[in-house]
């Protein structure tokens, strides 16, 4: 599961579009401003950030630095990306799942094979060409690439995402998100029996050291990385799990179950290749958040897509056979 979440700001008067203000923790004292970046703003690669700190948009202690300023503890590191390229992204009518609506916020459960946002390769078919509509009103805070999108899914990943429709909401989903006000609950299916009933995964997760686009659990110089689970269901030689995430590392549960040795069924990148023949089986199946503008508490739920609950059903009848 990918999700990055930052605190926003936005000013119109300048030629960025966003500013993220980032605090140096103790593990990357003494650090490379461009590694550390790279770290914490997993979306872009480390030659994308040198060329940023080239073009003077990345700013520590308010001074402009060079790719191999070595950071301290305690700094604090301001970066001004530009605008996205102008590309038009286009509206396309392709069906969604509505589970919440009303004029600020949007609650979809995406469909297995979805990517949430247009990027080399993927500029049709994406979540955001169908939300620009149906919707007609995202917030522009992420521009034109990813209007609206305040959290992410991996393409295989199914179940709810949240988008904004107003600059104000998206703020404010923004903040929520980012001092732990929204509660996500994923559904996962693992190989393996999974002998604890529950459990936290506490372990820094970072780039994988040879593999840039994978993750891995990188104890010195990861991100702070906290899942929680129990047990639902033993099928034999699977676990189904419900997790919940304190915090929304790229691929977190992905990661950190691979970390505990019971990897996700159809996993093709942190699992068993060999076993791949289903799509990987990690469900948003239900979250709770304040709504950015009434301060009501929705609850939301996601039913489990079909081949999940086939693959599901299969298992307990191959066990219960035994």
């Amino acid at each position: 599961m990918t999700e990055n979440i930052f605190n926003i700001n936005i000013n119109d008067e300048q030629d960025f579009e966003q500013e993220f203000e980032l605090t140096v923790g103790e593990e990357a004292d003494g650090g490379r401003v461009d590694r550390f970046l790279t770290e914490q703003l997993t979306e872009q690669s480390r030659s994308y950030w040198q060329k940023l700190l080239k073009d003077g948009r990345v700013q520590v202690n308010g001074k402009k630095v060079k790719a191999n300023y070595l950071l301290s503890a305690g700094d604090e590191v301001l970066v001004l990306l530009p605008e996205p390229e102008n590309l038009a992204v286009e509206a396309e009518d392709i069906p969604l799942d509505v589970i919440f609506e009303d004029s600020d916020v949007i609650v979809i459960n995406k469909p297995r094979g979805m990517v949430v946002h247009p990027a080399a390769g993927n500029y049709h078919g994406t979540l955001v060409n169908a939300l620009l509509a149906h919707c007609k009103d995202l917030s522009g805070i992420n521009g034109v690439l990813r209007p609206g999108i305040v959290h992410r899914l991996d393409k295989d990943t199914t179940g709810l995402i949240i988008a904004a429709k107003s600059d104000r909401a998206h703020q404010r989903l923004a903040e929520t998100w980012h001092t732990g006000g929204v509660n996500r609950y994923y559904s996962a299916l693992l190989y393996g029996n999974m002998p604890e009933p529950k459990g936290t995964i506490e372990a820094p997760i970072g780039r994988h050291p040879k593999d840039r686009k994978k993750m891995a659990v990188q104890p010195e110089s990861g991100r702070h990385a906290v899942t929680h689970y129990h047990v639902e269901e033993r099928f034999g030689k699977y676990t189904l799990v419900t997790c919940k995430l304190e915090t929304g590392r790229t691929h977190q549960i992905r990661v950190h179950m691979k970390y505990l040795g019971y990897p996700l069924v159809g996993d093709v990148v942190y699992g068993p290749k060999s076993r791949a023949n289903v799509g990987m089986l990690l469900h948003s199946a239900r979250l709770d958040f304040e709504h950015p503008i009434t301060g009501e508490r929705i609850f939301l739920e996601a039913p489990l897509p079909a081949d999940f609950v086939q693959f599901m059903d299969e298992a307990r009848q191959n066990f219960l056979q035994k």
